[in-house]
């Protein structure tokens, strides 16, 4: 595939994994420039990270991209995403799919006429997420109907149930969620990192989801999680033959004799020229082995990217394949929109204090 070519509307968190995956591999794809609204911001994004900015969406249109990167904020994403289909590119939008259900109808609409709109849902593509996947998919604990999962939030916690729990996207639901306050040392944000013992509120979310046909997924989430060293991601998916728990699988052999192995992750530790805390130092995935097969290898080699950022890379690599040879979405659109949809319930059911029951939606076919 010739040199992946891309235009980046937005210049916030999340827009600069997509500029480190182009510096990281600038053989596979070209950042043609980064939309800004302010002179001011152009010109800080330039000189901070070294790439071409602008203010003008002519520019961006005569770039000739493969696609558009919509990452701004959470409430304007599918709204941009539209004005930039609109313009005849096709669009690679940040997570969120939408924020309420009127939009997610509005962007199957236009993916039924024919635009070519993606969500960078990533979770899934995490390299040991993708291993931990591979491992359910070899049955060995039975068919899993019963996940406590601690992971990911709203509609990342969402796309990861589904999959380890083998929920399709048209599957009904209930939902009831509750949310609770405790005090929690303050270690690691976006920007900074804490050594003072500071303690502040955090919000934790428990919600129960209950499928129709059979599987529950408790879903347990502390807003300090994604970066926090005291707070553990962790998850226990149940089958009739067996569990997983986090790297662990206990089941029974083909004799009913009771196994267990682990599934092995190999990493390296990566330096990086940043000062942010959380960009300095990551861990990049070598490998993943689990009873001696492998399940995951570097798609682009050993390259100095998180899993995050691998998981972008990988999400971008089937975006362009989708335009340029008409291939799979990247991530199903019909995923993106019950991952969002899984999300809104769980904070109508926290909000309301009740149990939620989902309707079929558009979407479902």
């Amino acid at each position: 595939m010739d040199k992946i070519r891309f235009v980046i509307i937005g210049s916030g968190w999340r827009s600069l994994y997509y500029v480190r995956v182009a510096q990281a591999l600038p053989e596979r794809f070209e950042l043609c420039t980064m939309y800004c609204r302010t002179e001011e911001k152009a010109r800080k994004m330039a000189a901070e990270h070294h790439i071409r900015t602008t203010t003008a969406i002519e520019e961006c249109m005569a770039q000739g991209a493969d696609f558009a990167v919509i990452a701004v904020s959470k409430n304007a994403i599918a709204e941009v995403g539209l004005e930039w289909l609109h313009r005849g590119i096709p669009v690679l939008c940040e997570t969120p799919a939408a924020s309420d259900i009127a939009t997610l109808d509005r962007l199957w609409e236009i993916h039924e006429q024919g635009g070519r709109l993606a969500v960078a849902e990533q979770y899934r593509l995490y390299p040991a997420y993708s291993a931990l996947l591979g491992v359910i998919r070899q049955g060995l604990i039975g068919a899993p109907d019963c996940l406590n999962i601690s992971l990911a939030h709203e509609y990342h916690g969402a796309s990861l149930m589904r999959a380890m729990l083998g929920i399709t996207a048209d599957t009904e639901f209930t939902v009831s969620a509750k949310t609770y306050l405790f005090p929690t040392a303050e270690t690691l944000t976006r920007y900074d990192s804490y050594r003072d013992g500071r303690i502040a509120d955090k919000k934790r979310t428990v919600a129960t989801f209950t499928f129709a046909g059979g599987g529950v997924a408790l879903y347990d989430f502390d807003s300090e999680q994604y970066r926090s060293p005291i707070r553990k991601n962790t998850l226990k998916l149940q089958g009739r033959r067996g569990e997983i728990i986090d790297d662990t699988v206990y089941y029974l052999d083909g004799k009913n004799e009771p196994a267990v192995s682990k599934l092995q992750i190999g990493t390296r530790t990566v330096a990086r020229a940043y000062d942010n805390p959380n960009l300095c130092r990551i861990e990049e995935v070598t490998d993943a082995v689990f009873e001696g097969a492998s399940l995951y290898s570097p798609p682009f080699g050993l390259c100095g990217l998180s899993q995050d950022e691998t998981a972008v890379a990988i999400l971008m690599r089937r975006m362009a394949a989708y335009v340029r040879e008409g291939g799979d979405e990247p991530y199903p659109l019909r995923e993106a929109l019950q991952d969002a949809y899984m999300a809104i319930l769980m904070r109508e059911a926290e909000e309301n204090g009740r149990q939620i029951c989902s309707k079929r939606q558009v979407w479902h076919g």
